[in-house]
């Protein structure tokens, strides 16, 4: 079995400062990448005229691709986006518009780096014990060397900088690229967790989702537009204790919204090392004091499954898709819009590239307990002991969404004997309680006493360095090389708001007076996790790569001129949450801030037919940018059919009004979104950086 984050957690053990000695500054050279090798050197059109050199590192399975502006077009540096995981060399070939690296990189006056971070060799090895220094920054720091060669040879540039960004995992490499190098200038991480949020903030997710499934639309429409603002009303004890450990954890309160959709997301990888790394725990839980399973509550009860049937046939990724079943990531198919992203890439890690079963038809349903993932264990048969771990459960078929050992799946047959069992995923989603670390964790106080130790029995390790570690390379310290601009969404269900807030702490206990020409943090409001979440959600959330993308001008210009940056986010953190500063001026960073009100109100009640006067306003923080772009919508959809009408010279702030009636009863939600651009270019295709603002329109 081929997994990155089993390899990462094996590895973890070995990890040692030993790399200072290998390649921590831009003149070394890491004796594993020692032979660049050049198998494509050619112009291209697409898209936009470019350079393309694509090559390696002999005795590697290393690949890179460089996409190098013509001379006239080149200003001295370079833009290197490392994904979540080590994937592909060439996955910026196939997405343009707003969200092409290379256009935006080369109309920035960069060329464009992206690898493979070196390959399969770099993620799994014998025993797993492969040294994760080398996909966390090695690799990555061997192309970027390289690449300033063969830039100096074709510009003749004294001086390159070079800037790394990457998201979710990709955001820890980014860390353990800038802070264990002095290969970058600097760095855009977004998106970033803390070593403590995998796999606890999964965990705390799935322990909600599971006790609040039924209570989750009034939580939803209490804390949206018009709404009561009080998620706890009618709550029962257990409920309301679910939801506060979450919010407190620092879960957005306002991203439940998506509970219908969100899943356990990437635990689907992460599940498979937790019960590696600590198999003990999943006994503990439901037989020892302390541990929710020892005396369950009903809920808990009612949710655990054991159920013995056996297996009717294989299913294939077509059979699934026949029975009008989702198939997840299918070996074989084209992978989505967006691998490589933050919200994506984990997928990568449930698919070995092996052309194996996706599911299994049973030959009697299981009762419906509200699964959520679990564990498929063989009772029978050539594959006898095996233990699959499961994705989803729909009536009669369960579904293999993680990494599985394919010998083992091979051998399941029609007629074997298995067991449906939920018992270690119900168990997974209280453990965080049994991971405390240390007190600059305050979301963590909640399972500590008055005397500050923990409430509830401890595990002997914390995984979540050895997860971030398997990431990053090394756990993030906060000292780092050069400078940071860290974007972080205000929705973000993966990589909590909260936890931008450790960074800052640790960034400020470092570096003191000097902190403000060292680092800046920028929160994108109603930004999820993946920059392409806005998609199906339009009205509620918007896309953040506008705001990487001028946080990379930014920095460049940090960096190259002294032209310091826009000031650090304004927020404040109450219960786990970031509350970020009502006005612009206040709030700073780099983002609009917009409102809205409806006859005055964030809700109105009004007649079918009588229009009601929707005005908002927008203003852009000092000195970032102007209004270039507003539009509205009237029903949810996300279409956004009236242009809202702008004066012709952009203006940092505006205010904008409609009228607008509904000619059939119901509760509508109206929303506003708008746009800035830095230098108020309304026509420009990249950095335009979005917000939005929603009422409650009640018609009777």
């Amino acid at each position: 079995m081929k997994h990155f984050v089993l390899a990462a957690l094996l590895a973890a053990a070995t990890i040692t400062p030993a790399f200072a000695e290998l390649a921590t500054s831009a003149g070394a050279e890491d004796p594993l990448f020692t032979e660049p090798y050049v198998d494509i050197d050619e112009w291209r059109d697409t898209p936009v005229r470019h350079r393309y050199v694509h090559g390696g590192f002999k005795g590697t399975d290393m690949r890179f691709s460089f996409y190098m502006p013509p001379p006239e077009k080149f200003e001295g540096r370079f833009f290197q986006y490392v994904t979540p995981v080590p994937d592909s060399e060439n996955l910026s070939q196939t997405v343009q518009k707003g969200d092409d690296n290379i256009g935006f990189a080369i109309s920035s006056g960069a060329y464009f780096i992206e690898t493979n971070g070196g390959g399969t060799s770099a993620t799994a090895g014998p025993a797993f014990r492969v040294d994760p220094t080398i996909g966390a920054f090695r690799a990555n720091a061997a192309a970027a060397q390289y690449s300033r060669k063969l830039a100096q040879e074709m510009y003749r540039a004294p001086r390159i900088y070079g800037y790394i960004y990457g998201g979710s995992g990709g955001g820890y490499r980014t860390m353990g690229s800038i802070e264990n190098t002095n290969i970058w200038d600097g760095a855009v991480p977004f998106v970033l967790g803390t070593p403590m949020a995998s796999p606890n903030n999964f965990s705390i997710r799935m322990h909600a989702m599971r006790v609040l499934k039924d209570k989750f639309p009034q939580i939803v429409d209490a804390v949206d537009a018009g709404g009561s603002g009080d998620p706890y009303k009618d709550l029962n004890a257990e409920e309301a204790a679910a939801l506060r450990e979450a919010t407190l954890m620092g879960f957005p309160t306002k991203s439940w919204f998506g509970h219908k959709t969100m899943g356990v997301h990437g635990f689907t990888a992460i599940y498979q090392g937790m019960t590696m790394a600590d198999p003990t725990y999943f006994t503990d839980f439901w037989t020892k004091p302390g541990y929710l399973g020892f005396n369950p509550p009903y809920s808990l009860k009612k949710a655990r499954l054991q159920y013995v049937t056996t297996v009717k046939r294989p299913l294939s990724a077509e059979e699934l898709e026949e029975r009008g079943l989702t198939p997840k990531r299918i070996s074989g198919q084209p992978r989505e819009t967006g691998r490589g992203s933050a919200d994506l890439a984990w997928q990568k890690l449930v698919d070995n590239g092996t052309s194996r079963p996706i599911a299994f038809e049973l030959e009697s349903t299981p009762p419906d307990v509200g699964f959520i993932g679990g564990d498929l264990y063989v009772l029978s048969g050539e594959a006898k002991g095996s233990r699959i771990a499961l994705l989803a459960l729909d009536r009669n078929v369960v579904s293999l969404g993680v990494v599985a050992d394919v010998a083992a799946l091979a051998k399941i047959k029609p007629g074997d004997e298995v067991r449906v069992d939920n018992s270690n995923f119900l168990a997974a989603q209280t453990y965080h309680r049994h991971q405390v670390p240390d007190v600059s964790y305050t979301n963590y106080d909640q399972f500590r006493g008055v005397d500050a130790k923990p409430l509830y029995p401890q595990r002997p390790m914390l995984l979540g360095p050895m997860f971030t570690a398997g990431a990053a390379g090394t756990v993030p310290s906060g000292k780092f090389n050069g400078r940071i601009i860290l974007v972080q969404s205000g929705l973000d269900r993966e990589a909590f708001p909260y936890q931008a807030d450790w960074y800052q702490r640790k960034f400020n206990d470092i570096y003191g007076a000097e902190a403000d020409n060292k680092y800046r943090l920028w929160f994108t409001e109603n930004a999820l996790h993946g920059y392409t979440e806005d998609k199906d959600v339009r009205t509620r959330v918007v896309n953040y790569l506008p705001v990487l993308q001028q946080a990379l001008r930014d920095i460049s210009a940090w960096v190259e001129k002294g032209t310091p940056p826009p000031a650090n986010s304004g927020y404040r953190v109450k219960d786990g949450q970031i509350i970020l500063a009502a006005t612009a001026k206040g709030r700073a960073g780099v983002q609009p801030v917009v409102t809205v009100t409806v006859n005055g109100k964030s809700r109105a009640v009004v007649k079918a037919g009588k229009p009601v006067r929707l005005t908002a306003k927008a203003i852009v923080p000092p000195g970032t940018g102007k209004i270039v772009a507003a539009s509205w919508d009237f029903d949810d959809s996300g279409t956004y059919p009236e242009k809202a009408k702008l004066p012709a010279t952009p203006s940092a702030a505006a205010k904008i009004s409609t009228l607008h009636s509904f000619a059939t009863p119901g509760t509508y939600f109206v929303t506003i979104r708008v746009e800035s651009e830095r230098n108020g270019d309304a026509n420009s295709a990249y950095a335009r950086i979005p917000n939005l603002a929603r009422v409650r329109v009640v018609v009777r």
